[in-house]
């Protein structure tokens, strides 16, 4: 079944702009959504998304209110919602294999959606600019494709991506939006910034720059977060990348070096030195092979458990 605007099948034939001339309701949309300043989350009750993650909760989770991702420059961050269950969805997509991780959040919201019957999967792209590479177009048109290839009806209601989310200043392109939220209980998206982007989130960002695939990170029936076990082999060049000044590194290890955010050589410098203090991380991180395990404890904050005791 197709992707659908309004009750109407997307034409995948036309170009972006093309489309939005078609269905001018979806770039009002992402006109109030860019004009909406972005808010801080804090950590209570947050569950925060990284690259290549997804998370997936219901409006019943005693734990988790909000999902979040941000740093989006070239990527896009997916919200994917049942309405009738509730049942909500957040990814933060780079384009390693957009329609392999399509299927995967699909099947993850209808996994808590089967026992309702009303309600329809609805849809929210935001994120990428007019790079020059055009990776975020590219991206654009993966995930339309994918979500059109899907056997269920799926209603793409926000469309705030690319030349929908650009801005130029002295020639140069940025997005505007470089990250959102959604509030599981009430589903609304606005966006917004994370002054926490935890737990283990050096961790987690080394499982990226090693070329995970995407990965679930959330258990919504026992409301706990799991990190790993992650596995990979000493970085290449990591001695030589650490190395290297803050231009070389932002020039080198980024999509689009001018529209980055000021802390993305700092975060990059921090996994490395990650992944250089531990090469092997079946020794070092997972001797146990189980994954590290967090609650949210009384003042909405994650806290490890031991998994002894699951």
């Amino acid at each position: 079944m197709p992707l659908l605007v309004n009750g109407a099948r997307v034409d995948l034939n036309r170009s972006t702009g093309d489309m939005i001339r078609a269905h001018p309701h979806l770039e009002e949309k992402a006109k109030l959504l860019r004009s909406q300043p972005a808010q801080i989350v804090e950590p209570k009750g947050l569950l925060y998304v990284q690259q290549r993650e997804f998370a997936v909760t219901t409006p019943k989770d005693g734990s988790v209110s909000i999902l979040g991702s941000d740093d989006a420059t070239t990527c896009h961050i997916v919200v994917l919602r049942h309405t009738g269950s509730g049942a909500t969805c957040l990814t933060h997509c780079d384009g390693s294999d957009t329609e392999a991780e399509v299927s995967l959040i699909m099947s993850s919201v209808k996994s808590f959606s089967n026992s309702s019957g009303c309600g329809r999967l609805e849809v929210h792209l935001v994120g990428g600019f007019n790079d020059d590479r055009q990776l975020s177009q590219k991206l654009t048109n993966q995930l339309l494709r994918a979500f059109d290839l899907q056997p269920e009806d799926v209603h793409l209601v926000t469309f705030c991506v690319t030349e929908l989310n650009d801005r130029e200043e002295q020639d140069i392109h940025f997005p505007i939006i470089y990250g959102i939220a959604v509030n599981v209980k009430t589903a609304e998206i606005f966006p917004a910034t994370f002054p926490e982007k935890g737990p283990d989130e050096d961790l987690r960002s080394a499982h990226v720059l090693t070329g995970s695939p995407l990965t679930n990170i959330y258990d919504a029936k026992t409301e706990q977060l799991r990190i790993g076990p992650y596995f990979w082999g000493p970085f290449p060049h990591v001695d030589f990348w650490l190395e290297q000044d803050d231009a070389q590194i932002l020039q080198n290890l980024s999509t689009s070096p001018l529209a980055e955010p000021p802390h993305f050589v700092s975060h990059i410098r921090a996994t490395l030195t990650f992944l250089k203090e531990h090469p092997f991380p079946s020794q070092s991180l997972f001797p146990d092979r189980k994954p590290r395990i967090y609650k949210k404890n009384e003042e909405g904050l994650w806290e490890q458990v031991c998994s002894d005791k699951i």
